[in-house]
């Protein structure tokens, strides 16, 4: 494989590789059943739902306050996670991840293209969600104010890092590692305190609940709602994780991909 001797960032090979993937979504019925049909069956199950607990919740607590802002959270995160996953996945399903890598394509500007794709998706799907969580429930997604910006940065970035990671595991495993994809995100729902608080947890798993960005992310949601001001802890807890879990799955990442580039095992990837 030709050695890559461009070492500079070019954002219209970004730019070439974000293109290519929207475009996928023209006349792919189950990406667009992924973007639109699931986010909004399951804002209507929960939404539904957290209308009729409503009616049997406390004075001065919102169930569907604090439901549908949590269901918003998880699924953009979600989004988030199994959008940079199967950016990847695309490529490696066509065939396509050795052609782009003989190219001038360096891995960062792969990486980068793939966060981006990332960000689109989760535009489209916040706005449609928050519409219709408007529409259907009055919930108003932005009365969380400029509260909602660093906990948004924060999920985003945690999906951005369970995807590289699910990705890299991927490189290291091949085909029989695709399912994480799909399904690590949801594996740490349950300790990620999304509908309910950490001090619900067996105390072992609030020790593993702690370690986890998005633990602190819901519960600082559900202290800016009881309380309308900023947890500040639970920020600085959040911040500190994801920068830790980024920096250390990317290099992991760059050693899963360096394995299987030497090895010349990018077209073994199916």
């Amino acid at each position: 494989m030709p050695a890559n001797t461009n070492t500079n960032m070019k954002l219209h090979r970004i730019n070439a590789l974000l293109i290519r993937h929207l475009y996928l979504y023209q006349r792919s019925v189950p990406r667009l059943m992924d973007i639109f049909f699931w986010p909004i069956l399951e804002l209507l199950l929960w939404g539904f739902l957290s209308a009729y607990l409503e009616k049997f919740s406390l004075a001065d607590f919102s169930v569907v306050t604090v439901l549908l802002g949590a269901i918003i959270f998880w699924d953009l995160m979600s989004q988030s996670q199994r959008t940079i996953s199967t950016t990847f996945l695309e490529e490696v399903w066509e065939r396509n991840l050795l052609n782009i890598f003989v190219t001038p394509l360096k891995l960062g500007e792969f990486l980068i293209s793939s966060i981006l794709i990332a960000v689109v998706r989760i535009v489209v799907v916040g706005a449609m969600m928050a519409g219709l969580a408007w529409f259907l429930y009055q919930f108003n997604f932005l009365g969380f104010g400029l509260y909602l910006i660093p906990f948004m940065i924060n999920l985003l970035v945690f999906g951005w890092t369970l995807g590289f990671f699910t990705t890299g595991i991927i490189l290291r495993f091949g085909s029989a590692a695709q399912v994480l994809a799909f399904g690590l995100v949801f594996l740490l729902q349950p300790f990620s305190a999304v509908f309910y608080p950490v001090s619900v947890l067996p105390q072992p798993l609030q020790y593993l609940a702690q370690i986890l960005p998005a633990t602190h992310v819901f519960e600082g949601m559900r202290a800016v709602i009881a309380t309308g001001s900023l947890p500040v802890v639970k920020l600085f807890w959040a911040f500190g994780t994801n920068i830790f879990y980024l920096v250390l799955v990317l290099w992991f990442f760059k050693r899963m991909f360096a394995r299987v580039k030497n090895k010349g095992m990018l077209m073994k990837l199916d």
